[in-house]
This record gives structure tokens, C-alpha cells and sequence, in this order.
């Protein structure tokens, strides 16, 4: 209910809405990748860069 009748406010709801935005932290895509890798799967981040898509990947230590 206090979100509805809130909404019914534009110049209150604006305001709150960008408070919100000012008030949130950095977010970096790539740190939440790394920390999810390092949290949820328990693996280390790597800096290996991919083949462009025209080249062929290189082998790894199993042959693929």
C-alpha cells in the first residue's frame, strides 16, 4: 500500500527513486563474476584470453 499511494506522487517518488540510485554501491559485472566463481564454486578467476573467432584455439594438456 505504501508503495502505491507513494507512486501516486511523482516529484516524492522520483526524489526516493533517485536516493535509491545515489545511495547504491558500485556494482562491476566483473567482480560479481570473480566472486561468484570464487564463492559458489570455489575456482580462481583466469586472464587466459580466448582465440579471436577466426583463429583456432590451442590445445590444452589433454590434447582438446
Amino acid at each position: 500500500e505504501k508503495v502505491s499511494e507513494l507512486f501516486k506522487n511523482p516529484v516524492e517518488w522520483t526524489r526516493k527513486t533517485i536516493y535509491n540510485i545515489a545511495s547504491s554501491g558500485k556494482f562491476s559485472s566483473d567482480r560479481t563474476i570473480a566472486e561468484y566463481a570464487q564463492e559458489i564454486w570455489g575456482v580462481e578467476p583466469t586472464f587466459d584470453k580466448l582465440p579471436e573467432p577466426h583463429q583456432a584455439a590451442k590445445p590444452n594438456e589433454n590434447g582438446m
